[in-house]
């Protein structure tokens, strides 16, 4: 019996001929045996096995693939959710608060417990010291011994003008001078025609510093020739440098006072420093700032009335935060920042800047990039509408009460309408009070400017949203007189950079806030060198408790 068996690598090359296959007596010929047989049979198990072993190995392999494939499919829905989320949080980035017109709406951020006080307030142990001693023995000479008499101008709005008073007042102690009651300048920005009794207590202010300087109310009688202090140059310290120390005075002011016997220094704007005059003389100017200067107390009286309408708002006792918004023209146009608005606003704005502050403006090339330099480094005025979005991420809701002290705002209704919608229990003093109640004081713009002030300095939360003299002389108060309540300042340049931010998801945002304003809370801070005594009194105003 002779059977015909193909190898795989022989058969392939096996001619088609059996007659050829024959004559070249191929080896694929076989005569079946015994032993051929068990061969064969040994053969076929050997492929059997081969077969199922295969067989075996591919559904191993099938399975490892699904395993595999499953493996890959969640990797990829993980994937897929996270830029799902990722998209999400873009959506929701702090300026697309949900826009709907000129409205923002923006997500609701959980009530802090310390939204209402100053958290830290209880880990320092400073409090104010430089009030007048008791019982004190005036170190004065006698009023014939004085070296003389110092007149000045306190110029600017209310608040510049009253640190030119607590200046003037070191200033005279500085040369054992005599000081005549300042006059409060008409500034052209304010046109206000304010004297300094339709201001202050006269006889407070006098009796308070008597162990400290000597004060007349007008220039002594045996000086006949009034309108020269006022005009003559001979009678005009005019060379004195910003920040000047104390020694400049000695050195240079005082010879002439003694020559003179009365000058006026002028200009007095910033012309006293802080860190190049002893202790005990900045000790002086805050307790000229904080307890010789007091107002009038009509307007105490009616500041109170005010504050107490805030608090009964609701109904009920309620705490509320007073805002100083420091958004007007004059300020938007001074800043030289770029703001939202129309092509026809912002060509406005220009020719208001190239009119008013010609040599800053020159051709207008280098302002784009002046704007984004400054709005970098956080010195441009916060907008309405940036300021309500940084006050819903710190978790004020919808019925915080807030009062507002600011001039006309740069924009009108549509600029305040972001704000005005997020918080509507916003309202100024003209809101209120009744017109009868604001007559008495409107004929003095400065009056209406202390109301503001003391409203703002005995709110429950302080807000500036800009730098100014009364946004740090307030700040400072509110340190010196035991910084229990939160004064907020925010960190603009931080801020600018998340609102530029694209891709900066509304919870990282308010993660942002909360964690940056933790400590900008308006504790005392340490000073450094060229600090600003009015808004950080520490040293030397304060000592340890």
């Amino acid at each position: 019996m002779v059977e015909l068996r193909h190898s795989s690598s022989v058969g392939a090359r096996a001619s088609s001929s059996p007659m050829k296959r024959d004559e070249d007596a191929s080896p694929l010929i076989h005569v079946t045996t015994h032993d051929d047989d068990h061969r064969h049979h040994f053969s076929r198990d050997r492929d059997r096995s081969f077969w199922s072993f295969l067989s075996d190995d591919l559904r191993v392999f099938s399975l490892l693939n699904s395993k595999i494939s499953l493996f890959l499919i969640a990797v990829f829905a993980i994937v897929g959710l996270i830029s799902a989320f990722s998209i999400f949080n873009r959506l929701n980035a702090p300026y697309l608060c949900k826009k709907d017109g000129i409205v923002l709406h923006c997500p609701h951020v959980n009530e802090a417990p310390s939204l209402w006080e100053n958290p830290y307030s209880a880990t320092t142990s400073w409090k104010p010291c430089a009030e007048r001693r008791d019982n004190g023995i005036s170190d004065l000479p006698p009023e014939n011994e004085t070296n003389g008499y110092i007149f000045i101008h306190a110029e600017g709005g209310l608040n510049q003008q009253r640190i030119a008073i607590c200046n003037a007042v070191a200033v005279a102690k500085i040369m054992n001078a005599t000081l005549i009651l300042p006059v409060l300048k008409q500034d052209q920005i304010w046109k206000d025609q304010t004297k300094f009794e339709d201001i202050f207590d006269v006889d407070h202010f006098i009796d308070y510093l008597k162990y400290d300087v000597r004060i007349v109310r007008d220039i002594p009688e045996w000086f006949t020739d009034k309108s020269e202090l006022f005009t003559s140059i001979r009678r005009t310290v005019k060379n004195i440098p910003k920040y000047a120390p104390a020694q400049f005075y000695i050195d240079n002011v005082l010879p002439r006072i003694k020559e003179k016997k009365i000058m006026a220094l002028k200009p007095f704007v910033d012309r006293l420093g802080y860190d190049n005059v002893p202790p005990e003389i900045n000790r002086l100017r805050c307790r000229v700032n904080y307890h010789a200067l007091k107002f009038l107390p009509e307007i105490e009286e009616m500041s109170d009335l005010l504050v107490s309408r805030m608090r009964n708002r609701t109904g009920v006792s309620n705490p509320y935060m007073a805002l100083h918004l420091r958004f007007e023209k004059g300020m938007v146009g001074l800043s030289f920042c770029d703001f939202v608005g129309t092509r026809d606003e912002k060509a406005r704005m220009g020719e208001y800047r190239k009119k008013e502050w010609p040599r800053r403006y020159k051709n207008g090339s280098h302002l784009w990039q002046l704007a984004l330099q400054k709005r970098k480094e956080g010195r441009c005025p916060l907008e309405p509408g940036e300021v309500a979005v940084i006050l819903r991420a710190m978790g004020y809701p919808k019925e915080t009460q807030i009062y507002v002290a600011s001039g006309q705002v740069y924009g009108g209704q549509n600029r305040m309408a972001p704000l005005k919608n997020m918080f509507p229990s916003l309202v100024t003093k003209e809101e209120l009070a009744t017109k009868e109640e604001l007559d008495g004081f409107r004929k003095h713009v400065t009056s209406l400017a202390a109301l503001d002030f003391l409203v703002c300095l005995k709110s429950d939360v302080f807000v500036m949203t800009h730098g100014g003299n009364f946004a740090k002389l307030i700040i400072g108060a509110r340190r010196y007189m035991g910084h229990l309540h939160k004064s907020i300042k925010p960190d603009k340049g931080l801020m600018s950079k998340s609102f530029g931010d694209p891709y900066m998801g509304w919870a990282t945002f308010v993660e942002d806030v909360v964690v940056t304003h933790q400590t900008r809370t308006g504790l005392p801070e340490e000073t450094f060198p060229n600090y600003d005594l009015w808004e950080n009194p520490l040293t030397p105003c304060m000592c340890r408790a």
